[in-house]
């Protein structure tokens, strides 16, 4: 059995999709990240940085001690490797889809990350107006890359593997930043196609309280307490 400490996020459904496209037996264990869950004692333990999702693995190949893998990534790469699937063994195509997980953790999380932090969390003003606009421009210009390797491709790496299960939910993610894919029909057509997949659509919308509750909200309202535990003091301070 594997632990999935995880939150309604981009981020979070990239696990719990690979969980289901494996059919690895996982059970869900949910955090509020506004309340602070993140910075219990006992999250810390599993992950110093304070981040979700998290795995522990009860049952590694090895037959040891339960295996904790942080980092969307490495746990998507530590999930293809356990099961053999949707992970090449050959070199070529093994790390043409690694290095599109890559890309993802580098680019496409972090940019449209932030154009989310600006467009919906940040308040208008005009300190925040050339970020706001400045990630916004680099969501868009990493969907073009993208929209270039779809034409190439039918998925990132060639076959269909962890490098779009890492983007997937972020691109399902730009409905909330206004960002359409009707100019991206390269984008559109795989988007699509992963979307019709039953272990996508299980796995992408595990534990959505949380998500829906903002899903139609243009600026998502926090209180002082919620901004200081996201990106305030409260992260500065107990994420050391």
């Amino acid at each position: 059995m594997i632990d999935l400490h995880t939150v309604a996020t981009p981020n979070g459904h990239k696990v719990s999709i690979m969980l289901e496209e494996t059919g690895l037996p996982y059970e869900i264990i949910p955090y509020n990240i506004f309340d602070g869950d993140q910075f219990k004692p006992e999250f810390l333990a599993l992950n110093p940085n304070n981040k979700l999702p998290v795995i522990v693995d009860n049952d590694p190949l090895d037959g040891g001690e339960p295996i904790t893998v942080f980092e969307t990534g490495a746990i998507l790469i530590y999930l293809a490797d356990k099961t053999g699937r949707f992970l090449s063994l050959e070199s070529r195509a093994r790390y043409q889809a690694i290095q599109w997980v890559m890309w993802q953790m580098s680019g496409l999380g972090p940019m449209h990350g932030q154009a989310h932090h600006f467009i919906r969390y940040a308040p208008e003003d005009v300190e925040n107006r050339y970020a706001h606009d400045r990630y916004l421009a680099e969501a868009r210009r990493l969907l073009k890359v993208m929209e270039s390797r779809l034409a190439e491709e039918e998925y990132l790496a060639g076959d269909y593997s962890i490098a779009d299960m890492a983007c997937w939910p972020w691109v399902r993610a730009t409905a909330l930043i206004d960002l359409s894919l009707d100019s991206l029909p390269n984008i559109k057509r795989w988007f699509d196609d992963i979307d019709a997949r039953p272990a996508v659509q299980t796995g992408s919308n595990v534990i959505n309280d949380y998500r829906n509750r903002i899903i139609n909200s243009d600026k998502v309202p926090l209180t002082p307490e919620q901004w200081s535990v996201l990106f305030g003091a409260r992260q500065r301070e107990d994420g050391v």
